[in-house]
C-alpha cells in the first residue's frame, strides 16, 4: 500500500494538509467546550452520531435537514472545533461562495474538489492520486457539505467515484463503500432553489436533486426543528411574532396556503407587508428598502443588509438603473473588450458580420458583466466572480465603491464575514459557461453589477435586515418565493409589490413548490 505510507511522510511538505492542521489545539479545546454545552438536544445527538462515525472510521453518509435558524451552521462549528481540537482535518465545503464564508476554513465545493463545472452521469473530479489533494482527501476525517440541495446530484455521485478511487489504494474495499469509506455530512434546506436545469421541465429539475441520486439511499436524515432564534432573549409577544412568522414561511416552502394543487398555486399576502401605493409603487418599495437614500448613501454600511429582489434579471436592471440616476455624483462608463475564443474557428470559415464586436458587446448573459458597466462612487456592487475567497471575495459578495479607477475599482465588502474590508478589483478575462450560446468568446471587465437589486437566486444564502420583493412577474421555479421571503428574520423588515397581468396591484401570486422533492424526508 503505496498511498499511505507516502502521505506520512509528506504532510509535513504538503501545503493543503499544512494549511487544515493550522489550528492552535488548546484553544480550540476551550471553544469546544463552550460550544458543546450549547447545542440543543436535537444538535447534540446528531453531534454524537456523527461523530461516533468518525471515530468509527469505516465510513457514512449523512443529511441534516433544517430550514434557516435552527442552528445548522452552529453545529458544524461545534463538529469541525471538535475533530480540530484533535489534531485531525475536516474539509469544510458549500455550494455556493457565500454560503462557504459561514464555516471555517470553508471553500465552495467545485475548488476544493476540483468538481467540472459541466457535470455528466459519468463525471469524475480532477484530483490526481498522486497529488497533494489527494493526500489531503485520504488524510480527512470527515467532509462538510452545506447548502447541498443547490446542487446538481451529478456532482455529488462525481465525488462519490473520485473517492472511491482514490481511497481503493488504501484498501481495495474502500471502492465498494460510498465516497470511498469517508463519512460525509450534507446539510440544507430542500425548500430552496433546486439545482438550475437550462431548459429543464419540472421532472428534470426534481430529477436533478440529491434526493434523486443513488446516493440518497446511503444517507442518513435527521432533522432540525428547532428555531434557535425563539431562543435568543426577547419577550414572550416577540417570541410569538417570530413564530407566527416562521410557520407562514414554512408553510409558504412547503406549499401548504393555496389552493391544493402540489405545483403552482395562488396564495393571498397579508396586507401589512403589500406595498398599495397605486401613484408611484415602486418608489414606495425603494423608500421602504432604502430610506432617505439621498442624504445617507455615502454612509459606510448603509446598503448592507438591505436589497431589493425580483425573480427576473430584467426587472433587476430596472430597479438599478433607476437607483443608479438617483445617487448624486458622476458616473464613470467602463467598457469590455469581447474577442471570439481562437478554438472556435480552427475548422471552420471566420464570418465577421455574424460574430462582429457589436454583436459580442450586445450579449447580455447570467453571471456575466454587461459590456456596458456604468458605476458612480458610494453605489452597492456584487462580486460575480470567486477571487479570493479566503478574503470573502467570492460570486455574490456585496461591495461599496470607494473609488473609480482606470485599471482597478476599490470597494469595501458590506456582506458575509469580511465585513469592512477594502479591496481593489481589477478587470478579469471572462468566459460564460452557458451552453445556449453557439460559440465561445471572451470578456475581458471588472466581474462587478450594480446591486441595490438582485434576483432571488442570488440572494440565496444572504442574511437581510430588509428585503422589498418586486413580483412584476411571478415566481417561476421551485421554492423561489420562500427563499426570497425568508432573506429576512421578521415580518416587520418585508415588504412585497405584486402586480397583475395588466400590470394593476394585487395581493395574490403564484408559488410554485414540487413537493415531490421531500418525498424521502
Amino acid at each position: 500500500m503505496p498511498y499511505p505510507d507516502a502521505d506520512l511522510v509528506s504532510s509535513s511538505n504538503n501545503r493543503l494538509i499544512v494549511e487544515e492542521l493550522d489550528y492552535d489545539i488548546s484553544n480550540l479545546k476551550n471553544e469546544f467546550d463552550r460550544l458543546f454545552v450549547s447545542l440543543t438536544d436535537e444538535q447534540r445527538n446528531i453531534f454524537l452520531d456523527i461523530m461516533a462515525k468518525v471515530k468509527n472510521n469505516k465510513g457514512g453518509v449523512f443529511f441534516i435537514y433544517g430550514y434557516g435558524g435552527t442552528g445548522k451552521t452552529f453545529l458544524w462549528k461545534t463538529i469541525s472545533v471538535a475533530i480540530r481540537s484533535q489534531g485531525e482535518i475536516v474539509l469544510n465545503v458549500a455550494s455556493s461562495g457565500i454560503a462557504s464564508l459561514l464555516l471555517i476554513g470553508g471553500r465552495t465545493a467545485h475548488s476544493r474538489f476540483n468538481i467540472p463545472i459541466n457535470l455528466t452521469e459519468d463525471s469524475f473530479c480532477k484530483i490526481n492520486p498522486k497529488s497533494d489533494l489527494a493526500s489531503l482527501v485520504r488524510k480527512a476525517s470527515l467532509i462538510i457539505w452545506d447548502e447541498a440541495p443547490m446542487v446538481h446530484k451529478h456532482a455529488f455521485e462525481a465525488l462519490d467515484r473520485t473517492l472511491k478511487d482514490i481511497l481503493r489504494l488504501v484498501d481495495p474495499k474502500n471502492s465498494n463503500i460510498p465516497f470511498g469509506g469517508k463519512v460525509v455530512v450534507f446539510g440544507g434546506d430542500f425548500r430552496q432553489i433546486l439545482p438550475v436545469v437550462p431548459g429543464g421541465s419540472r421532472q428534470n429539475i426534481v430529477n436533478a436533486s440529491l434526493s434523486s441520486s443513488y446516493l440518497w439511499q446511503q444517507c442518513k436524515v435527521h432533522k432540525l426543528t428547532k428555531n434557535m432564534r425563539l431562543t435568543v432573549g426577547g419577550d414572550s409577544s416577540a417570541v410569538h411574532r417570530i413564530t407566527g412568522f416562521s410557520n407562514w414561511l414554512l408553510d409558504i416552502g412547503e406549499g401548504n396556503l393555496g389552493s391544493p394543487n402540489d405545483g403552482e398555486a395562488i396564495v393571498d399576502i397579508p396586507e401589512d407587508i403589500l406595498i398599495n401605493d397605486p401613484c408611484d409603487p415602486i418608489g414606495s418599495l425603494i423608500k421602504f428598502v432604502y430610506p432617505s437614500i439621498l442624504e445617507n448613501f455615502n454612509i459606510a454600511g448603509y446598503f448592507q443588509e438591505r436589497a431589493i429582489l425580483a425573480p427576473k434579471n430584467e426587472v433587476v436592471q430596472e430597479i438599478n438603473d433607476r437607483l443608479l440616476k438617483l445617487i448624486p455624483g458622476e458616473t464613470k462608463e467602463y467598457l469590455s473588450s469581447d474577442s471570439l475564443c481562437q478554438s472556435e474557428f480552427v475548422h471552420d470559415q471566420f464570418d465577421g458580420n455574424l460574430y462582429s464586436p457589436d454583436v459580442l458587446n450586445g450579449l447580455k448573459i447570467s453571471g456575466m458583466p454587461n459590456h456596458n458597466l456604468i458605476l458612480k462612487v458610494g453605489v452597492p456592487v456584487m462580486l460575480l466572480r470567486n477571487i479570493d475567497q479566503k478574503n470573502g471575495l467570492c460570486n455574490g459578495t456585496r461591495l461599496q465603491v470607494v473609488s473609480l479607477g482606470k485599471r482597478v475599482i476599490e470597494a469595501v465588502i458590506i456582506s458575509g464575514s469580511n465585513i469592512g474590508n477594502r479591496n481593489f478589483i481589477p478587470r478579469m478575462s471572462l468566459t460564460p459557461t452557458e451552453n445556449k450560446i453557439p460559440f465561445k468568446f471572451q470578456r475581458r471587465q471588472f466581474p462587478l453589477a450594480v446591486c441595490f437589486a438582485m434576483t432571488i437566486n442570488k440572494s440565496q444564502g444572504q442574511s437581510l435586515s430588509k428585503v422589498g420583493l418586486f413580483l412584476k412577474d411571478p415566481v417561476f421555479t421551485h421554492d423561489q418565493l420562500y427563499v426570497a421571503l425568508s432573506r429576512v428574520q421578521s415580518r416587520e423588515g418585508l415588504k412585497l409589490l405584486i402586480l397583475d397581468n395588466h400590470g394593476r396591484l394585487s395581493n395574490k401570486t403564484s408559488n410554485v413548490v414540487y413537493k415531490e422533492v421531500f418525498r424521502n424526508l
